[in-house]
Formats: C-alpha cells, sequence, structure tokens
C-alpha cells in the first residue's frame, strides 16, 4: 500500500493544516473557518488537496508557488479576496514588496491594464496594513524622470 492510501483523512487535513499556517498564517485559517458553516468540505479539501497535496510538493519553493498563484489570480480577475490572502503568503515566504509590484507589473503585458491595476489596489492595501508603503521600485537605466 503506497504511504498516499496508509494515510488517513485526518491526517491529511493535518499536513495540508500545518503547511496552509506556514504559508497563509491567520489569514489562510480565516478562510477555512468562513466556510465552516457553509461548506467545510470545501475547507477541508482546499487544506487536504490544494495544501497537504499540491503546495507541499518539492519541485517549487514556496516563494516560486506564490509568484505562479500571484499571476494566475492577476489574470483571472475578479479574486481580489484570494489575492488579498496570497500578496500576505507572498510576504510571508519571502517575497520582497519590490519583487510583489514587479510581478504584478509584469502581468500587464499579459493580462492587461485594469487586471494588473486591481491587484496591485490589493497590494496597497495588504503593504499598508503591514506597515510596508511607500515601495521604492527601481527605475528603469537612463530614467531622467527621478
Amino acid at each position: 500500500m503506497s504511504n498516499e492510501q496508509s494515510t488517513t483523512r485526518d491526517e491529511r487535513f493535518a499536513h495540508g493544516l500545518e503547511v496552509l499556517r506556514s504559508v497563509d498564517g491567520e489569514a489562510g485559517q480565516r478562510v477555512i473557518d468562513s466556510l465552516a458553516d457553509i461548506s467545510p468540505e470545501l475547507g477541508h479539501q482546499i487544506v487536504a488537496w490544494g495544501f497537504g497535496e499540491i503546495y507541499a510538493r518539492p519541485a517549487l519553493a514556496p516563494r516560486d508557488r506564490q509568484l505562479v498563484t500571484l499571476g494566475m489570480l492577476t489574470a483571472l480577475g475578479g479574486c481580489e479576496p484570494q489575492l488579498e490572502v496570497h500578496v500576505n503568503a507572498a510576504l510571508n515566504v519571502g517575497l520582497t514588496p519590490e519583487e510583489i509590484v514587479e510581478a504584478l507589473l509584469h502581468s500587464a503585458g499579459y493580462c492587461g491594464f485594469p487586471k494588473a491595476l486591481n491587484a496591485t489596489f490589493v497590494a496597497k492595501k495588504v503593504f499598508a496594513e503591514r506597515g510596508l508603503l511607500p515601495v521604492t521600485g527601481e527605475r528603469p537605466a537612463g530614467d531622467a524622470s527621478a
């Protein structure tokens, strides 16, 4: 019997919860808690599968997974509550505000300015809450407008 089959539902959830807490901290737990009275199974699957199985895979570092997640949520649009959680998570796993802003700027070329703006304003909200404003990114070489 493989290790995956020998773990119980509770063990998979416990492992996922450990990963979730290491990445999202309290924000992830609040999302799970908010599902308790409407769809506790969705909360269970997010934790056990999303974090315990997918997020915990070793081929990508947590900071890289967060960059991918920020890009996808930005491209999807309409995911601002999830973006808020994942901007916090990105900071928690070592991305700097400058790197997050740069990733969102980069997304404008692929998914458009409206989606990049919405995502950037979510990041601004998170940065303000964490005392990380203003963000001082580098200007391109030769930019004399500073």
